[in-house]
């Protein structure tokens, strides 16, 4: 080769290596967070399906986190395809909610967004308020549909990826892996040892250890956010616990929010710039309360097969076998498993920083499935069929996080005269249903082929699957809670199909992540395996035996559609129920103080020095119904704030977003007018930390009470309270 031929080469190669390293990273990528809290009083929380566990304050504000992805040519700047996903403190994503924020993205950015391109994962937290799902099955302890619970979150959702859409700019990815022990474990192991002994011995836990964790920064450096997924459920506040809280992923995500934007004296909770979402995974059958399940009246270990303890029943009690978290009380454990979470993202966030950058498209496919229709290919070479939705007896018995009650237990495989006469009343299943369920022994048969239908359809038939991608990242969003060897197969699957179709030379190039209840909810999903021994997991798989196979090879189409660009078209959509919903909690009529007494009178005040890191500073007020006005009070962000006197005037330190405060709100009738009378409590608590400043300070309470007007019906009018002074004594 001559000199011309050689320069020409090099210039060549110099073009082909400077275009490609353009491309690497080449995103626009945007976030931002919004307060999804909804009412703080009255509405029954999701999650444990206890009708008397109902709102009644805030420990910690929920919030939305979104995240744009954009594809970005970087040599030329032509823009890609782009999608959101949204990790949301709430019980779990609802098809109704999802429909709405699309119809909301519609509105405001016309040709935008769609169900192909809009993620919404829910965290999990069992202290949402619940009343936002349209099915009846998960309306039954909220007392129906909570309009103010849906358009919070509706909301809050469309202004979050609003918000990360306008937020869009250059940025680059960096992928961090890490094991992180001591914050979970197994709540179902002997379902887990179902699982070939040949498959298990592939993992050295029977959880997913791994955090996988996305650093995200601006192009010149700056860190703009990140987005995790670890297996936790959202259970470390237990089914007493009465207040509103993002629990163990919502404290992980508060803490590395803080670190990054400052303190919330200067930078509120909620509204800095670096935004921290941990989603959920595969946690199906993963519990934070690491301390394991006990008998609680005697101590000893439940039954490893039933989660029963010896009792009032020949089979034993469930509502005695409860599992605990590492902590003192709820509140110390699931600030023990934040805190876990978190430190663990901070190392990864570091180790990330020195990564290579993310490369390759953003893409994405969406199917809405028919998951009663669905045949599948078995391991013999026979098939086999998903079923109509049904729950089984192990459904009622709950989980060691939070039992069931009456003589239900986990591990049932076989009906009880009793309850099959029960459950017949509502709905007989089919001889063809008992078959395709088995060894499922069905207590709520819900299909829409002779299943429970009043007042109208009780779970989901039609889904949504979704796989997102960007780069060497592959994004799974199941609308179900896959558990930990259900997720080990599905991520594998996904890997392999990538590198069968020659996106990817090896597995070890891709990372897949499942991202946990996402866009809509249907309940449980196991492996074959763990279905045939029917604990809670497999009761709550609710389309039978072969709903794990079928997500699988719906996924491996997915995946397939997206490494040879293929788009396959839904046929089929779920309902719209939102014009069926039955409504039956009461609205505030009017809001009430006794004789003498004014709304934020101070009813026992804060003692006059409490020392840090040991007291608690509380005052209670004459206070007003949180719902009266909906997520925050008229007159500003907060119901409370804890302020520290500075010369002459107050600075706001901490407010209820923050989860060293507590709102805690208590609502009561009184004898007058037939008792419709409504007095109401409002106590504002600030566990003092260890490194507080010394220095006076005061609690505040701010709210809006409904006052009766004759003809117009009623009004509402903000006032605020103030406790006495106090010192904080260092």
């Amino acid at each position: 080769m001559g000199i011309m031929g050689r320069s020409l080469a090099m210039v060549l190669a110099l073009a082909a290596y400077n275009t490609k390293h353009a491309v690497e990273g080449a995103f626009n990528i945007g976030r931002a967070i919004t307060d999804i809290t909804g009412p703080a009083s009255e509405a029954n929380l999701m999650g444990y399906a206890v009708p008397g566990q109902l709102a009644g304050g805030i420990h910690m504000r929920l919030r939305a986190r979104a995240f744009v992805f954009q594809d970005r040519d970087g040599v030329t700047g032509a823009l890609g395809k782009q999608f959101a996903f949204v990790s949301a403190d709430i019980g779990m994503a609802s098809d109704l909610v999802t429909q709405k924020v699309v119809e909301g993205l519609e509105a405001q950015l016309p040709g935008v967004y769609s169900y192909e391109n809009v993620c919404i994962s829910g965290t999990h937290t069992h202290s949402s308020p619940a009343g936002f799902l349209q099915y009846t099955l998960f309306q039954v302890t909220s007392l129906g549909f909570v309009p103010e619970t849906f358009n919070a979150y509706v909301d809050g959702i469309v202004a979050a990826v609003v918000a990360a859409h306008n937020d869009l700019q250059p940025a680059v990815v960096k992928v961090a892996n890490g094991e992180l022990e001591g914050a979970n474990i197994n709540r179902s192991p002997t379902s887990y040892l179902e699982n070939p002994e040949e498959e298990r011995a592939l993992y050295d836990a029977d959880t997913d250890l791994n955090m996988a964790l996305l650093r995200i920064e601006s192009e010149e450096g700056s860190v703009l956010g990140t987005l995790n997924w670890f297996a936790v459920h959202g259970t470390s506040l237990n089914n007493t616990n009465r207040l509103l809280s993002g629990d163990n992923r919502g404290y992980a995500s508060y803490m590395l929010e803080r670190d990054y934007n400052g303190p919330s004296e200067a930078v509120p909770a909620g509204t800095g710039d670096f935004v921290a979402a941990f989603a959920s995974t595969n946690l199906g059958d993963v519990s934070p309360n690491t301390n394991g399940a006990i008998c609680i009246d005697s101590g000893l270990p439940c039954d490893a097969k039933t989660s029963t303890c010896p009792g009032k029943y020949p089979t034993g009690e469930t509502e005695k076998c409860i599992a605990s978290g590492p902590g003192k009380d709820m509140y110390d454990s699931c600030e023990i498993i934040g805190t876990k979470q978190y430190e663990h993202a901070a190392e990864l966030m570091a180790q990330a920083a020195d990564a290579d950058v993310l490369s390759g498209p953003v893409d994405y496919r969406h199917l809405f499935i028919d998951m009663t229709k669905q045949t599948v290919q078995l391991d013999d070479g026979t098939t086999g069929t998903t079923c109509p939705p049904a729950m089984g007896y192990a459904f009622a018995a709950g989980t060691t996080d939070g039992p069931g009650m009456f003589n239900f237990h986990q591990a049932t495989n076989e009906t009880t005269p009793f309850w099959k006469f029960v459950s017949d009343i509502l709905s007989t299943p089919s001889d063809e249903q008992v078959a395709c369920q088995a060894p499922k022994p069905i207590l709520l048969n819900l299909g829409t082929n002779g299943g429970i239908q009043r007042p109208y359809e009780w779970d989901a038939e039609v889904v949504p699957v979704q796989l997102l991608r960007v780069g060497s990242l592959f994004i799974a969003a199941v609308p179900s809670e896959f558990t930990t060897m259900a997720g080990r197969r599905l991520r594998s699957a996904i890997a392999d199909v990538v590198v069968a179709e020659g996106l990817y030379d090896s597995v070890e190039e891709v990372t897949v992540v499942i991202a946990g209840l996402a866009n809509s909810y249907s309940d449980y999903v196991t492996t074959y395996e763990e279905y045939q021994a029917q604990r809670y997991e497999a009761a709550s798989t609710i389309f039978g035996p072969h709903t794990h196979q079928a997500y699988v090879e719906l996924f491996e189409g997915l995946a397939k559609d997206m490494a040879t660009n293929v788009t396959t078209p839904s046929t089929v959509a779920p309902p719209d129920l939102l014009d069926e919903q039955l409504e039956f909690l009461p609205d505030v009529v009017y809001d009430s103080v006794p004789d003498n007494a004014d709304f934020g009178d101070v009813v026992s005040d804060v003692a006059a020095s409490v020392i840090a890191g040991a007291d608690v500073a509380s005052a209670t007020f004459y206070g007003a119904n949180p719902r009266s006005v909906g997520t925050t009070p008229s007159t500003g962000p907060s119901f409370i704030a804890v302020q520290r006197k500075d010369g002459d005037s107050w600075t706001t330190v901490l407010t209820d977003a923050d989860p060293e405060t507590r709102f805690e709100y208590h609502r009561f009738t009184g004898g007058k007018a037939l008792g419709t009378r409504h007095e109401s409590r409002a106590t504002v608590s600030w566990y003092v930390p260890a490194d507080a400043a010394a220095g006076a300070y005061r609690l505040k309470y701010y709210g809006d009470y409904t006052k009766r007007v004759a003809v117009i019906g009623s009004k509402t009018k903000a006032f605020e309270g103030t406790s006495g002074e106090f010192s904080v004594v260092a």
